[in-house]
């Protein structure tokens, strides 16, 4: 069987080894390509491994050879799954691979919202302990996690593993499902819902209005919750004391982005899931997907 991977630079930048699908398949991968290069780039392959790129019906029926589609992700909306399933092209995904890399990565934001660790290590490189007076010195108040509350927006498998680690932290857990009110007015907020119709921009002026003052917005799922503009007004009037993100509407941003830039605002460039062994799980994963298909099975098929 003959297979590329079109986008395989942010699961593989050269730190793995694709070997468990080589093992399977004669195989190619490219670092990312452009729309304009992917038919050529499938060309008379079996199938493809896709991260990111949009596969639309036009290109799935441009590639006469095309039996398999293998999405190097959880989330498959840039694939035109209708099409692939009147044309016969099995797709898989891969399912729940990040649950502990992105519950990691939500308290890894947490905790630098309260313990400031890299604005204090800036501060010693810049050399303000070499002229402190006292054996430390102060460069912010840090907040103990001990007695607060933590609202929890979307409790699938990663808020469920977020509360467990809020309630080691002894924090008490509001699940907005569940208590929504409670959720709102948490001196914490995270969210791990998915992006739907409903949930687009639901993070806004008027929810903000409703939120504790100086509370904590943390975000791991999906940029476009959020209405950037609105979250940039409450960080710079002090409604909301910091937020945390790891993902934005659009990535990469576009200048000026209206959250790049303010000092209470942290940013990572969604990176949650990036872990070394959560990659490499998604390389084994996707493996057994093929043997999967290649058998006869329907493992994390989604057509």
């Amino acid at each position: 069987m003959k297979l590329i991977i079109l986008d395989g630079y942010s699961i593989n930048p050269g730190d793995l080894s694709w070997a468990p699908i080589e093992a399977i398949a004669t195989f190619h991968s490219y670092d990312r390509s452009r729309q304009d290069e992917i038919v050529s780039r499938i060309g008379d392959s079996d199938g493809f491994f896709v991260s990111n790129c949009e596969i639309s019906r036009k290109t799935m029926e441009a590639c006469p050879n095309l039996k398999f589609i293998g999405v190097t992700a959880t989330g498959y909306n840039h694939v035109d799954i209708e099409a692939a399933k009147e044309l016969g092209i099995a797709v898989c995904h891969v399912p729940a691979y990040s649950t502990e890399a992105v519950a990691q990565h939500t308290f890894a934001l947490i905790l630098e919202l309260t313990n400031l660790a890299g604005r204090y290590n800036a501060a010693i490189q810049a050399g303000r302990w070499y002229k402190s007076n006292d054996f430390t010195f102060n460069a912010g108040s840090l907040t103990l996690l001990d007695g607060k509350s933590l609202g929890i927006i979307g409790y699938g498998n990663i808020g469920r593993r977020v509360a467990r680690i809020g309630e080691a932290f002894g924090m008490k857990i509001n699940i907005y499902s569940q208590e929504r009110e409670a959720a709102i007015k948490s001196d914490f907020i995270t969210l791990h819902c998915p992006l739907t119709p409903e949930t687009e921009g639901f993070i806004n002026k008027a929810f903000i209005s409703q939120m504790r003052d100086g509370a904590f917005l943390i975000n791991t799922a999906r940029g476009a919750l959020i209405n950037e503009q609105d979250l940039a007004d409450a960080l710079k009037s002090g409604k909301l004391a910091a937020a945390a993100l790891d993902v934005i509407s659009a990535e990469p941003p576009a200048a000026p982005h209206p959250l790049i830039g303010l000092s209470n605002c942290i940013l990572t460039p969604h990176i949650a899931w990036m872990p070394r062994e959560t990659r490499q799980k998604v390389i084994n994963i996707c493996a057994d997907n093929l043997n999967s298909y290649l058998s006869g099975g329907n493992l994390n098929r989604i057509v």
